[in-house]
């Protein structure tokens, strides 16, 4: 039988992913104490202290957290063999882009210096992963030397983490909706083409 998910857990857990990341938006990571922390979220310590062992414990929850909606998105159902579904891959892409708009100031932190490398480390080893039979068939060469699949990888991994790093920075107004059609508009008639992978218009 499943676990029963207690809602009041959920909901202090939220009060403290909000408290802690305007706070780091304010004051920067160092600077945050636990008991800044608590009065923001309207705890007391101990209740802090139940859910979290220290401010990097609290950090890498909301971390894990994050990368909820890129699994989703890495699902391997998404793709059959070389061919991926436009509409499909669309769809999960604003979904992605919309849970990146609603936490916009954690992914701001996620991005920031070191961090980016973290997550970029991440998605590399997610990719790498969930596709890796999928890039292993793959043969794409230049001047007759095989291009190694790891390359491949950093490569595409950098162009999405750049991607999102301008969009939660910058002042655009481009909705998550417009973020993944010009992403998807960006990478099908290249990347993809050149990595063997067809996209169909389902």
């Amino acid at each position: 039988m499943a676990k029963k998910v207690d809602l009041r857990v959920l909901r202090t857990k939220k009060m403290v992913f909000t408290a802690f990341m305007q706070l780091v938006e304010k004051e920067g990571f160092d600077a945050v104490t636990i008991q800044e922390i608590a009065d923001a979220a309207m705890i007391n310590r101990t209740t802090f202290y139940a859910h979290f062992k220290d401010k990097q414990d609290l950090y890498e929850q909301i971390f894990t957290a994050s990368m909820v909606p890129f699994l989703k998105i890495l699902d391997t159902d998404k793709i059959s063999g070389n061919q991926i579904k436009l509409k499909t891959v669309t769809h999960l892409l604003t979904e992605l882009f919309t849970e990146i708009k609603t936490n916009r100031q954690f992914y701001a932190l996620a991005l920031d210096g070191a961090n980016a490398n973290r997550l970029s480390d991440l998605l590399h080893d997610l990719l790498t992963q969930r596709y890796a039979e999928i890039f292993r068939n793959l043969l794409i060469t230049h001047n007759k030397k095989k291009i190694p699949t790891d390359f491949i990888i950093s490569y595409m991994t950098s162009i999405f983490i750049g991607t999102v790093n301008w969009w939660v920075h910058s002042d655009s107004d481009f909705s998550p909706e417009h973020m993944a059609k010009l992403v998807i508009q960006l990478i099908a008639n290249g990347h993809l083409t050149v990595l063997g992978i067809e996209v169909l218009d389902d």
